[in-house]
């Protein structure tokens, strides 16, 4: 009699009889399972961030906008200023821009496609619109300068959205 040498069994490991996946079985790529994805954190957070920003931002802007175009004198008169436009027509700017700007941060919050490029256009202009504005809130102008500056960083720093399309 022959016998044909048998090897032993290894004794089953943590994983074995619980229906969990051993890190060989694991794929090679990124695992949210795991905490660690395509995206950092931080820039994925700030997005969310970045259109919560955006729709409170916009509606101060109605806000402001609404008032520069009900009273004519809610901001001091400037002298002789390069960007000197009546104060009607800046209220009309901040209405006009925080109801976009407002719309885009929900567009943001929906993960919608087209919200993500419309948003950094549109923080683009929030700046620029308040750089100009400066001279008539100059606290509040930086502070929406900043603002507008993180979305943007938000925007395009959250890599999981291109790997996720690519």
């Amino acid at each position: 009699m022959s016998e044909t040498p048998t090897t032993p069994t290894p004794p089953p490991g943590p994983d074995a009889g619980h229906g969990v996946w051993s890190d060989k079985h694991r794929s090679t790529g990124p695992d949210p399972t795991r905490g660690y994805g395509t995206g950092s954190g931080w820039a994925s957070g700030g997005t969310v961030f970045a259109g919560v920003l955006m729709m409170v931002g916009g509606i101060l802007g109605i806000l402001n906008g609404i008032a520069g175009i009900a009273k004519d004198d809610v901001y001091a008169h400037l002298g002789t200023y390069t960007y000197a436009f009546n104060l009607t027509t800046w209220g009309w700017i901040h209405l006009i821009i925080g109801v976009i700007v407002a719309v885009t941060g929900f567009g943001v919050l929906k993960d919608s496609g087209w919200a993500r490029g419309v948003g950094v256009a549109i923080a683009s202009l929030y700046i620029i619109a308040y750089f100009m504005f400066l001279p008539y809130e100059p606290i509040w102008s930086v502070i929406a300068i900043a603002i507008g500056v993180f979305v943007i960083w938000a925007l395009v720093s959250d890599s999981s959205h291109h790997a996720a399309r690519a």
